[in-house]
């Protein structure tokens, strides 16, 4: 038992000089295996990548002198690649979600009109999209700025695209989208309301609509009070005054 106290001992004095005197080193070796596709399964390419601290090596000479490590790893194009693309192509390649679309009146304080018109196009996979705005039958190719596609974290994007041309009394704006999920090319369109002012114009109205009932109360005000004060003065004083004889 006194032995085995010492050499324990002893292992313990040389573990505590080594690790003091000493530093610790840090080794990591990453092995990744991607896999590429062409028109589903029809090519499969399969790369295998070998990283050592951060840097990526290859010993071609030695694997490729291996005849029965390069069977095994032509084969895992079928083993790993084309296997796991059955299980997880219906849902991510396969995926499709219908994007939903509406277009918003965006007021602009810093240019004149009514305001810019922002079409939001939501909830949508996968994330290959194409937006074009029209003004009646033309097409804006300038004067529109667009968000980039935005990953939303539940397997769907949003895309926000900006019409700067402002919009016009009459004419149909109209927002068209293209995605795979669509057989057909997605159009919301929008019309300004008849009779709609801008909104610098309504918030005039509204401040002379107060202004104006203000005046009304106080000229309704003052009569009420000027009436008031005759009544209660000059009636009073012909009741009191003593008949001519």
């Amino acid at each position: 038992k006194l032995l085995l106290a010492y050499c324990a001992l002893a292992l313990f004095v040389l573990a505590f000089f080594t690790l003091a005197c000493c530093s610790l080193s840090v080794f990591q070796m990453m092995k990744k295996g991607e896999c590429y596709f062409i028109n589903g399964t029809e090519k499969v390419r399969f790369v295998e990548r070998h990283i050592y601290n951060r840097e990526e090596y290859c010993n071609a000479k030695r694997w490729n002198s291996n005849p029965q490590l390069m069977e095994y790893k032509r084969g895992q194009v079928d083993t790993y690649c084309r296997h796991n693309y059955e299980l997880d192509a219906p849902f991510s390649v396969e995926r499709r979600v219908t994007p939903s679309v509406s277009i918003s009146l965006v007021p602009s304080s810093s240019q004149p009109g009514p305001g810019r018109l922002l079409c939001s196009v939501m909830d949508f996979y996968p994330a290959e999209i194409q937006l074009r705005w029209f003004q009646g039958q033309q097409e804006l190719s300038e004067h529109v700025v667009a968000t980039d596609v935005v990953a939303k974290g539940d397997w769907t994007h949003q895309l926000l695209v900006l019409m700067e041309t402002p919009a016009q009394r009459g004419v149909t704006s109209s927002c068209q989208v293209e995605h795979v999920s669509l057989e057909q090319p997605l159009r919301q369109h929008w019309e300004m309301p008849p009779g709609r002012l801008p909104c610098s114009k309504v918030l005039m109205g509204i401040r002379g609509s107060v202004l104006g009932f203000v005046f009304l109360m106080l000229g309704l005000g003052f009569y009420v009070y000027r009436f008031s004060s005759f009544f209660f003065e000059e009636i009073p004083r012909w009741c009191l005054r003593a008949p001519e004889v």
